[in-house]
């Protein structure tokens, strides 16, 4: 055997990799994964498709076109979106205790793969219990399912944290270095028992008095943000700023969630919902063999046209969906951190962009000059424009701490400033003018509307070119009203027109 001087001898082999206090890799056993980042990753997916689906129990509420949208059936669909939305946001802060359990759990093991397979599994049974509260908004069942499920959900959550902490190593290092684990586990069972407790009150309400179970399941969206607001108004009263918990990963936790794992939820849910409208198309609009044998002598294609404006529906609805993507997608390259404000804001955006399915539904249903075809386009409408409009709100929150949160050429007077507010603004603007025209006009159809949405994407072109002319000009009279050498660097990177299109 060759000495530890001998030429010939390799390298010696690397000290064993540590992890957490001090226990190699090698001796944790073959039951442990290097990272979560996969876990997560489906976990962010699957959430991200229950929060979306729940839709369909709404979008598929049964109306036929002769039927008119009376205040009985506008009544229904009410109730039905209502709860929707109400469900939608109980899932994104399902998803938010999600992000901030493994903030605290960085490695995993088979034990905690298992038990958040587990949880997911309660988190998929959701969107038939929230079809049972649309279906019978005034039978206690549903809600009590529903909220027994996210009782049951935080349950398990509540079991991993017990389980990693039992296991430091699966901990992130800054707890395991800590002399205050105690707190830490206080601190995210605090967390993620929150809405579980909420549920279970709204679950016992459920049986005799069912509004104050709404409120009890309202409160589970909205009391971080009622708390954290309340916090900041007693601080500024007091004359004193909010005392920080005990040390800098505890205040992370209160931080705004990761950026990505926001943009994976986002994508996740306008991909499932642009997947959603081919569904429906799928499912809908593919003739029957024997009514095409028979009443179109088997001519495919004259079976096929009585589907044009679905299909034009489907072109335009697909279209919106994409391009608030990519409206989204653009905001984001700008943004270095994610506000609480912005999260929640963001929520709120995917809740609507969430109910684009309901849209698309209506206007191909009632697509051929019935008298329901202007409220139809008005529902639309009004979708896009909450949809957009919290789009636009998140650049306005971000702009008031700017320097915290978005990149320096996309702050005021920087190069994408302009072309950014324009983008952010233009479906603001067009839903607002095609609704209004559904006022004044009562001719609109709903082939006049699909093709407006399917024209929007040249008007971001032209929006590019319009905002570039504009800045160029403004760099010229700027230019013009004082000499060259008087332009200081940073105006002159404010108005340089963009290069690249976001």
């Amino acid at each position: 055997m060759a000495e530890a001087g001998d030429p010939v001898a390799g390298p010696a082999p690397p000290p064993p990799l540590l992890l957490g206090r001090g226990r190699p890799v090698g001796e944790l056993g073959g039951g442990t994964q290097a990272s979560s980042q996969r876990l997560l990753a489906y976990s962010d997916a699957l959430l991200s498709i229950i929060a979306t689906v729940m839709i369909l129990p709404v979008a598929h509420t049964k109306i036929h076109p002769d039927q008119e949208l009376n205040e009985s059936v506008q009544q229904l669909l009410a109730t039905r979106i209502a709860v929707y939305l109400m469900t939608f946001l109980i899932v994104t802060v399902a998803w938010a205790a999600h992000v901030r359990l493994f903030q605290v759990i960085e490695l995993i093991d088979d034990v905690l793969a298992l038990l958040n397979l587990a949880c997911m599994m309660l988190i998929t049974f959701l969107p038939y219990t929230f079809s049972l509260m649309a279906s019978f908004p005034e039978v206690p069942f549903g809600i009590f399912l529903f909220s027994s499920c996210a009782v049951v959900i935080g349950f398990v959550q509540a079991v991993i944290v017990m389980y990693a902490f039992h296991h430091p190593y699966l901990l992130n290092h800054q707890i395991q270095v800590s002399e205050n684990q105690a707190f830490y586990k206080y601190h995210i069972l605090k967390i993620i028992l929150r809405g579980p407790t909420l549920s279970f009150f709204a679950a016992i309400f459920s049986f005799f008095f069912i509004p104050m179970s709404y409120v009890f399941l309202g409160l589970i969206i909205f009391f971080p943000h009622i708390r954290h607001l309340t916090n900041w108004f007693t601080s500024r009263i007091d004359g004193r700023e909010q005392e920080l918990p005990l040390e800098s990963f505890t205040f992370y936790l209160n931080e705004p969630l990761s950026k990505e794992r926001v943009e994976a939820f986002t994508d996740g849910v306008y991909a499932i919902v642009a997947t959603l409208l081919i569904l429906d198309i799928c499912e809908d609009n593919v003739p029957d063999a024997k009514e095409v044998r028979e009443k179109y002598q088997g001519h495919l294609i004259n079976a096929l046209s009585e589907y044009g404006p679905n299909f034009l529906a489907y072109f335009g609805s697909f279209v919106t969906v994409g391009l608030l993507w990519f409206v989204h997608h653009s905001l984001f390259l700008h943004v270095t951190k994610a506000t609480r404000l912005m999260g929640l804001l963001n929520t709120l955006s995917l809740a609507f962009i969430g109910g684009l399915p309901l849209a698309y539904q209506l206007t191909s249903k009632f697509a051929k000059k019935s008298h329901n075809e202007i409220e139809t386009i008005q529902v639309s409408c009004v979708t896009i424009f909450f949809g957009s409009i919290f789009q636009f709100a998140i650049w306005t929150a971000a702009l008031f701490y700017e320097r915290e949160t978005l990149h320096p050429y996309a702050r005021y007077g920087g190069k994408e400033h302009a072309f950014m507010f324009a983008k952010l603004a233009l479906y603001p603007c067009v839903s607002l003018f095609a609704f209004f025209l559904t006022c004044i006009l009562g001719e609109l159809s709903a082939t006049i509307f699909h093709l407006m949405q399917i024209i929007v994407p040249f008007a971001f072109l032209v929006l590019r070119i319009f905002v570039r002319i504009a800045l160029m000009a403004i760099k010229h009279i700027m230019s013009l009203s004082r000499p060259r050498e008087n332009v200081s660097e940073e105006e002159e990177a404010c108005l340089s027109p963009p290069e690249t299109l976001s």
